[in-house]
């Protein structure tokens, strides 16, 4: 049996509304493997899917909502945001986490990531939020059944 861990949001408030994901990884530090990143489904589908893997499985599901930022703007302050709340309740981080060598915007420690085009991805500029938006639209056209 799993575990399955979400954030709370109000009936009927703007989060609720949101896509959301569900990051399925190992529960605890035994059999170690990389997390998968399922979605975007609305909340309650999410909560269905996830709760019965769960269930089932020895794994952890989490259920977030997918925030649409469209700018570097808006993604570096989310990202100060979580940060500051973790200084203020006094988070150390996961302490399940290995000790891992810091690496350069792109890269991971085996090699550098690869774009689509097979670029480096620091090679990518950042794209506007108009770009972003219209991806949103071709990306939820290709999804089955849409």
């Amino acid at each position: 049996m799993g575990a399955l861990v979400t954030v709370q949001v109000a009936a009927g408030s703007a989060e609720d509304g949101l896509p959301w994901l569900i990051t399925f990884g190992p529960l605890g530090d035994e059999g170690a493997w990389e997390p998968v990143v399922c979605g975007p489904y609305e909340r309650r589908h999410a909560l269905g899917l996830a709760g019965a893997v769960a269930a089932d499985d020895d794994v952890l599901a989490v259920v977030e909502p997918m925030w649409p930022k469209v700018s570097v703007a808006e993604i570096r302050a989310e990202v100060a945001a979580s940060q500051e709340w973790a200084a203020a309740d006094g988070y150390a981080g996961d302490p399940l986490d290995g000790d891992f060598a810091p690496t350069a915007a792109g890269e991971s420690a085996d090699a550098p990531a690869e774009a689509p085009d097979g670029g480096a991805t620091g090679d990518i500029p950042a794209p506007d939020p108009g770009e972003v938006r219209a991806a949103f639209a071709r990306i939820f056209g290709r999804l089955p059944g849409g």
